[in-house]
């Protein structure tokens, strides 16, 4: 895939942090409680390199190939740099996804759960988990339906080992999302789970006020992508 490499202004990422302050004033919680993650996806580096100036550290990416191509070079010019898969994760990208994200916000599945299980024990690393929730039984998503959450938690934890850190979602496009990002709350937090990765540039104020603790966020940082 070509990437964009169209200079971005930091104006976007401005008006996106004063939005989540808002939220989150209006919610009343503490602004240090909701992480942006600007998602990169399909912008080179001229592009990003004025949001890491402004002083944006948590970037998300769809892709492994696409961020292996970009985001090492990115990271040693740029020390301190947090990347995270937001995309559908392939079981035979878990080696790569272990060794460069901080992050998997899209665990669905055995498959992937054994992949990433056997990587993190070989490779020393830990990257945060989020279990993806098909809250809209969406055919063409990924994700788990919501009735086997909570099995498939017990499963990540007894079965592989895995530490799973939160849920993510994607609610239905056509749908309101405030029910969506309500039924992930609930369902984390009967699982003990504090991170909930909710909302995107349409609709992040509505997740942060159902507790949303990382937001997805890219057209509003980086423009319209082609």
């Amino acid at each position: 895939m070509a990437m964009m490499t169209l200079s971005t202004k930091p104006e976007g990422l401005a008006a996106v942090r004063a939005e989540i302050a808002r939220a989150c004033k209006d919610a009343g919680r503490d602004r240090a409680g909701v992480t942006l993650v600007a998602v990169s996806k399909t912008f080179g580096a001229e592009a990003i390199e004025p949001v890491i100036a402004a002083g944006q550290k948590v970037f998300g990416e769809n892709r492994v190939q696409e961020a292996k191509a970009k985001w090492p070079a990115l990271m040693a010019k740029h020390p301190g740099i947090e990347l995270h898969m937001v995309g559908s994760l392939q079981s035979n990208k878990a080696k790569e996804a272990v060794a460069l994200f901080d992050a998997i916000h899209s665990l669905d599945r055995q498959s992937l759960a054994t992949e990433l299980a056997k990587e993190i024990a070989k490779q020393n690393r830990k990257p945060l988990l989020f279990v993806e929730v098909n809250t809209g039984a969406e055919a063409q998503k990924g994700g788990v339906l919501p009735q086997d959450v909570d099995g498939f938690v017990a499963r990540c934890r007894n079965d592989w080992g895995l530490t799973i850190a939160g849920l993510m979602c994607i609610p239905p496009a056509e749908e309101a999302p405030a029910p969506h990002f309500a039924l992930t709350a609930k369902i984390a937090a009967r699982n003990g789970l504090k991170l909930l990765s909710m909302g995107m540039s349409a609709d992040f104020p509505v997740a942060i006020a159902m507790g949303a603790t990382h937001v997805r966020v890219g057209t509003a940082i980086f423009g319209a992508r082609k």
